[in-house]
């Protein structure tokens, strides 16, 4: 691979995953909402490595943005982040969130479709979707593999699912080389503190600094599977080389940790001794209380294994965050 588009890259994914593009010395085009991001997770030179073309991908209603888009990419990958990747957020507004978390993403693949049989360009394209469209399996499956019944419980796993349903027929309608995620919790440094294992740290850090006794936390027996950021673009990068057109795939680490547990062991790794207790306000009604992938599909089509366990999640966000 020599040239990749990266939609949504000024997110917490997608600058990772243009860093490590950078690192292998692809040509990095890139789409932003507004202005390129400030250096933090990319350096300042990666920053000004990277083709930024800014604008609101949901704005227009043609194809004449994506057609443009692709003619000054001229990609061999294209990674579709771009979306709203907060859970309340898509609820708030489910008509924008359809518009956005689909819309996007159907344009920019009919583009594709056009785009290569005009000028011959037949990208893979990979398209991130959600653990969320998993929503609530029977208690006694275990792990979750793709054969799951898709079963989402919220707004924002229904616009994952029908993204990804988008995708996968066109592939198998029109040949095109498009795989999707269904990727599980991640985190990592520069993942905003409204997502729990963030959250997490900050409020174990406060509680250091006021010498507080207990965090509070929302649901305290579900159980989630993370992996890290580096784990996952990692993963992605071995989907759009190596990955089956049409599939789904799970990006996980397999290994699942409860709330409660993965607050105790941020309050170890942070050296502070507080009881940790539920909140109700803090839950969601609905919210699931096990969602730990499988992840043997990846492992078998790419060779894709994580290098990095929760406790380096923490250790880098506490070591970030001080």
């Amino acid at each position: 691979m020599t040239r990749a588009l990266v939609t949504g890259a000024e997110g917490f994914v997608g600058q990772w995953l243009v860093k490590a593009l950078l690192a292998d010395g692809v040509a990095v085009t890139a789409t932003t909402a507004t202005v390129p991001p400030s250096p933090g997770t990319l350096t300042a030179a990666e920053v000004a490595a990277v083709r930024w073309v800014p604008g609101d991908l949901a704005a227009s209603r043609d194809l004449a943005a994506m057609h443009q888009l692709l003619d000054v990419a001229r990609p061999d990958a294209i990674y579709h982040l771009a979306g709203i990747s907060y859970v309340p957020a898509v609820g708030d507004d489910p008509v924008a969130a359809l518009g956005i978390n689909v819309g996007i993403g159907v344009r920019l693949i009919e583009a594709a479709r056009e785009w290569r049989d005009q000028a011959g360009g037949d990208p893979a394209i990979l398209v991130i979707g959600s653990a969320e469209e998993y929503g609530r399996q029977p208690e006694a499956a275990g792990r979750i593999g793709e054969h799951a019944e898709l079963l989402p419980r919220t707004f924002y796993g229904a616009t994952k699912c029908s993204q990804e349903h988008f995708a996968l027929a066109a592939a198998r309608t029109y040949g095109m080389r498009i795989m999707a995620t269904r990727s599980f919790n991640h985190c990592g440094p520069g993942h905003a503190s409204v997502f729990l294992l963030p959250a997490l740290v900050q409020r174990v850090l406060r509680c250091r600094a006021e010498g507080s006794d207990r965090i509070v936390v929302g649901n305290l027996g579900s159980v989630r599977d993370y992996l890290h950021v580096a784990d996952v673009v990692d993963a992605y990068r071995a989907l759009a080389a190596s990955g089956a057109a049409g599939e789904a795939y799970n990006v996980c680490s397999g290994e699942g940790v409860s709330v409660a547990d993965l607050a105790r062991e941020v309050l170890e790794e942070a050296g502070v001794t507080a009881r940790v207790e539920s909140d109700a306000a803090l839950q969601r009604p609905v919210d699931v209380p096990y969602l730990v992938g499988d992840n043997a599909k990846l492992r078998a089509r790419t060779g894709w294994a994580p290098r990095r366990g929760r406790r380096d999640i923490i250790r880098d966000h506490l070591y970030a965050a001080s």
